[in-house]
């Protein structure tokens, strides 16, 4: 795991880069070991996506239930998140040559592990709130949409940043990656069973 410095660092770059200065992608490590250090993004990632799943596991199962059909829900949860997080960057690798980005792929997969690192940590206040108040669930969804909107917006110019291939090339990766990510989400639900239990 990178120092605690550096994760830092990479944090911060990635959230220059979604405020648009292109700059902050001099912050990240774009060598070989950068881009495979940049996965341990989902390790930072991780306290608070337990945060996001115990409530989904406690709703679907309820809290008086056997403790390891809970934990295996988790797990089943954890699965379809994190291939969500690098699935859509594995097909991104297979055609980057075909659609022109084969010499951006490593800046893109860095500055977006990073990335999505800071986006899990902003959907924290939802899933907090999801966790201590479960009655306030028309409250959570609409916190969760507000946050969700706004890490679309900061996402594309992210991308932007990272492609450095102007604004048409970054429209098409993010919308091809995000409905590629939203498709594997609803088909590893479906694969995993991930369905409230009546």
């Amino acid at each position: 795991m990178p120092p605690s410095e550096e994760i830092q660092r990479h944090l911060y770059g990635a959230w220059q880069m979604m405020l648009g200065k292109r700059d902050g992608i001099r912050l990240l490590d774009l060598s070989v070991d950068g881009f495979w250090n940049s996965f341990f993004a989902i390790v930072v990632a991780l306290p608070v996506l337990v945060v996001g799943w115990v409530p989904i596991a406690n709703e679907a199962y309820g809290t008086a239930s056997n403790l390891g059909e809970r934990v295996s829900f988790i797990v089943r949860l954890a699965m379809v998140d994190l291939s969500v997080w690098v699935l859509p960057m594995a097909a991104l690798a297979l055609v980057a040559g075909v659609i022109g980005v084969k010499d951006r792929f490593v800046p893109y997969v860095v500055a977006t592990n990073w990335g999505n690192a800071l986006f899990a940590w902003f959907m924290l206040p939802a899933s907090l709130l999801n966790l201590i108040f479960p009655g306030a669930a028309d409250l959570t969804i609409s916190l969760s949409l507000l946050i969700f909107l706004g890490t679309l917006v900061l996402s594309w110019r992210l991308t932007n940043a990272a492609l450095n291939k102007g604004p048409m090339m970054a429209s098409g990766v993010f919308v091809g990656a995000l409905f590629f990510a939203i498709l594997l989400l609803f088909l590893l639900q479906d694969l995993f069973g991930i369905t409230p239990v009546q």
